[in-house]
Order: C-alpha cells, then structure tokens, then sequence
C-alpha cells in the first residue's frame, strides 16, 4: 500500500511545474514524479520542504493509505 498525497493537484494549482517544484525542494523531477505517483515515500524533512512551498502541513499533503 501507498501513501495517497495532493501533490500534483496543489502543484497544477499554483501553476508550478515538476521541474520548478523540484528545484524549490532540492530534488530532481523524477523524485517528484514518483512522489505524485505515490510510488515513493518521503523522508520528513523533504515533507517539511513541501508543505512549506504549499503553505500548508504535511497531513494535508499525505495521508495514509486506506
């Protein structure tokens, strides 16, 4: 089972990229691809990286697979 995440939908919102996210980050694309696939799983501090950018937390970036 997957961690079910928003990214590609909070990343489509604020008209961003993949490669721009993943810059902002300091990760390459294909990370950020396999995040939006729910194919890998962050660590925390790339967690924090991201809800930063999104201005929200990492509970309303991820959740737990059902």
């Amino acid at each position: 089972m997957t961690t079910r995440n928003t990214l590609a939908q909070r990343r489509t919102a604020a008209g961003m990229v993949q490669e721009e996210l993943a810059r902002r980050v300091g990760v390459s694309r294909q990370t950020i691809i396999a995040l939006e696939q729910g194919r890998y799983e962050p660590r925390l501090s790339l967690a924090f990286r991201l809800a930063a950018v999104f201005g929200c937390t990492i509970e309303d970036l991820f959740s737990p697979p059902d």
